[in-house]
């Protein structure tokens, strides 16, 4: 008999095969994920656990009662900004960094005082906001609930935004700034996408051959927001305006070929690159110049009236001049600001002499070869159980994560070269924006806490490694024999089993290496041995 028109099962038999394109006219309607109400008890569960340990012993330690380390920079000019509106860093002769880092840090010693809660309680409000950002920005890429939880355990479990997130300085905040600004721009590409799917069904593409307008963007317009908050902070924050910027064009042309517009790169550059120049160009710089706000009120600000002063420089600040006919005086003073600004950090180089004990390159930075001593005691130091002990704040990276970064990245960009996927092109443009301009100004004196901002993109990629693991798993259930399988939701196989089994030994692994990093990220007292102990590796010491 016919096996075609047998009714009798076999055990050879295959569903007829259901021919398609070799590539989808239109992308699938996917916007966002769909489990609104069980992603949210998920992300504010691990977000809770973020802010104890973020909080937990959060003005301990302190240098007898006053700051630490680069706290003795931020903390005091932050009580400036509260009690008199500028900083202008008396004990030290120049303000080198722009004001909003100093500001934030002035909202928290507004509420509790200047001692070690009001100094660094906006910072760690900062790392545990990080934390809620990656668990939501890696559950919009992934459409997974799961693999956020994943991102924000491993950030929780992160030695180097732990440490960020409980001293008063300026890194937490930038960091914080950028990956927020980060994920308004995927929220953005989702809505641009969701739009031209509507235009799409309503036969608007084909109007133009550049296709529809987008209409007002206020996810991307956030961003720029954030951007100038992240170049208030530190100027660093110019690497991410123009990553993200790039990113966000891209994202554009990608969507407008997807939905099939005739001439997608001049509907591009007609309809997306000036407003994308307005949102994250001009948007920023309006947001970097109101902090100065206080700057520009203030008789006593620093260099405030250098304009039209006879004794600057002659570089255009000083009478006359040609730029004294376009701009105010009071923009013409800021520029000089900044000028002395620039001058500082130019200068700071290794060739002119400029040597610190703790510096570090960029090489270093994304396995956290050359950590940071924040604070060190062994004077007096009691409560280790022995005659003589030790306490002691390192600024590092969890070893059993950032040690994982290179084959994370390298895997990272084979998915973005050859399997075009845009999570991993997204995130790896973070993380280059974070790390590859260093490269650029090798002389400079450089720390680790720079690479402070590496720490929420290297999460990502991990999360995203993650889902390729628990993915691929899933489609070989898929192939496995059975005739039906292709028809019905697989169900979990071994393979898929064993892949969550290693995630689970991998969180696991990071997690304990955070408990046992613990003692020297938070200055808990321990015996010289147990110090030893802790230092892995030769650089670290």
């Amino acid at each position: 008999m016919n096996q075609l028109t047998d009714s009798r099962p076999s055990a050879s038999w295959r569903p007829p095969r259901t021919w398609s394109s070799p590539a989808p006219l239109r992308p699938a309607p996917d916007f966002g994920p769909t489990d609104t109400v069980r992603g949210w008890v998920v992300s504010l569960f691990l977000t809770a656990i973020a802010a104890v340990t973020r909080f937990t012993m959060l003005s301990y330690p302190t240098d007898a009662g006053t700051p630490v380390f680069d706290e003795k920079h931020y903390a005091p000019q932050g009580w400036q900004i509260l009690t008199g509106g500028i900083e202008d860093n008396p004990g030290y002769g120049l303000v080198v960094h722009p004001p909003v880092g100093k500001q934030m840090i002035a909202l928290g010693e507004a509420l509790f005082g200047y001692n070690g809660w009001g100094w660094r309680f906006t910072a760690a409000v900062a790392g545990t906001l990080l934390v809620l950002l990656v668990i939501r920005i890696v559950r919009r890429m992934t459409r997974s609930t799961l693999l956020g939880a994943f991102a924000g355990i491993l950030l929780i479990a992160d030695g180097a935004s732990f440490v960020s997130s409980r001293i008063g300085m300026l890194d937490i905040f930038i960091t914080l700034f950028v990956t927020a600004a980060f994920g308004c721009l995927i929220v953005d590409r989702d809505q641009v996408r969701a739009r031209l799917a509507r235009a799409d069904a309503e036969g608007r593409i084909a109007q133009t051959p550049w296709g529809p307008r987008l209409g007002v963007r206020w996810w991307r317009f956030g961003a720029g927001v954030l951007l100038g908050l992240a170049c208030g902070t530190k100027w660093s924050g110019l690497y991410f305006i123009a990553a993200f910027g790039l990113m966000s064009v891209l994202f554009d042309l990608s969507a407008r070929r997807a939905y099939g517009v005739r001439k997608p790169l001049f509907g591009t550059a007609i309809r997306d690159i000036g407003p994308a120049l307005y949102a994250l160009v001009v948007i920023p710089l309006g947001v970097y110049l109101a902090g100065y706000a206080a700057w520009f009120r203030e008789e006593t600000a620093v260099y405030r009236y250098m304009a039209g002063n006879p004794s600057a420089p002659e570089d255009g600040i000083g009478t006359g001049g040609f730029w004294s006919q376009l701009f105010p005086d009071a923009l013409r003073s800021l520029w000089y600001f900044h000028s002395r600004t620039l001058g500082f950090h130019s200068e700071l180089t290794n060739s002119a002499g400029n040597h610190h004990p703790w510096e570090s390159k960029p090489w270093t930075w994304p396995m956290g070869l050359r950590p940071m001593l924040y604070y060190y005691a062994d004077d007096g130091v009691t409560g280790c159980g022995q005659s003589e002990c030790v306490k002691a704040v390192m600024l590092i990276g969890t070893p059993a994560l950032w040690w994982v970064s290179l084959p994370v990245l390298a895997w990272g960009l084979w998915r973005w070269v050859v399997r075009r996927d845009w999570r991993y092109a997204a995130v790896l443009t973070g993380y280059g924006a974070a790390l590859l301009p260093w490269f650029l100004t090798l002389d400079r004196q450089m720390y680790y806490f720079y690479a402070v901002a590496l720490a929420p993109f290297l999460v990502m990629a991990v999360a995203l490694v993650f889902g390729d693991v628990l993915g691929t798993a899933r489609r070989a259930a898929a192939r496995e024999p059975g005739g039906i399988a292709p028809f019905l939701p697989p169900e979990p196989s071994e393979r898929h089993s064993l892949g969550l089994l290693a995630i689970c030994l991998y969180l696991a692994l990071v997690i304990a290496n955070f408990i046992w990093l613990w003692p020297i990220l938070t200055a808990l007292p321990i015996t010289t041995g147990n110090w030893q102990d802790h230092l892995w590796l030769p650089s670290w010491r």
